[in-house]
């Protein structure tokens, strides 16, 4: 175990920053992002530490006298390896395993790595998904295909259009719309049988679970503020997805 010296107090914050940071950036609950700070914070005797999360920022002061520092969140995204790595790093100093400096290096290093998992390879995903939930949900095995082609095809669309417009309730309507539209077209042409399901199992890969999740929790957990961010977010996906689907019904119907 390493024999633990005074750090300057703002390499701390910076640290605890950069770790609640990448944890909110990559899915994590609001009451994880305060906790892992709180024990880094006093790993190296800051004991009166405070801070406040929010979906959109950090806010955070490591004793009743120093300023409190506070931290932008533009992006947010679902990658819970980070949220673990990040959960080791919070171990290792309450251990005294690391250093302020090897924590911080490790942090940067993990905060420049891109997704786990290459565009690719989330497009496959997705489209499997999609037909396994368009079994799920009662459809037929001649719906299997057709649901592969349409999910792949939805969160292609959405992911492209989410990095040309970055505001994310019109890529995910688009998704949608083109979801409905292809799904209608390949039943027209005899390719898949129930419309309904392709559709149904092709936006799972759309649908926000893990912020509905989050929000239950951050809400059970007293975080009102961040619980109904989170809520408010889920029913704008689900409001995008709704409305493309109805649209491409409007339309053939």
């Amino acid at each position: 175990m390493e024999i633990r010296v005074e750090q300057p107090i703002h390499e701390v914050v910076e640290v605890c920053l950069l770790a609640g940071k990448i944890m909110l950036q990559s899915g994590a609950e609001t009451y994880r992002v305060e906790d892992t700070m709180s024990r880094i914070a006093s790993s190296f005797n800051l004991l009166n530490s405070h801070s406040f999360v929010m979906p959109t920022g950090i806010i955070f002061q490591p004793n009743g006298v120093e300023s409190a520092k506070l931290i932008r969140i533009v992006e947010r995204t679902t990658d819970l390896q980070k949220v673990n790595a990040v959960n080791g790093i919070s171990r290792q100093l309450s251990n005294g395993e690391l250093s302020i400096q090897e924590a911080h290096h490790m942090l940067c290093k993990i905060d420049k790595e891109s997704h786990a998992y290459s565009i690719a390879f989330q497009i496959a995903a997705a489209s499997i998904a999609s037909a396994c939930f368009t079994i799920m949900f009662q459809g037929t095995w001649p719906d299997f295909v057709p649901a592969m082609i349409c999910g792949g095809l939805g969160y292609t669309t959405f992911i492209y259009f989410h990095r040309l417009v970055k505001v994310k309730f019109f890529a995910e309507l688009i998704a949608a719309f083109l979801i409905g539209i292809v799904s209608f077209l390949l039943t027209s042409a005899n390719f898949g049988q129930s419309v309904n399901t392709i559709i149904i199992g092709s936006v799972m890969p759309l649908v926000p679970g893990l912020l509905i999740t989050n929000a239950i929790r951050d809400l059970m957990a007293g975080h009102l503020v961040s619980g109904l961010s989170r809520g408010a977010e889920a029913f704008l996906t689900a409001f995008a997805i709704g409305t493309g689907v109805a649209i491409v019904f409007t339309i053939f119907h």
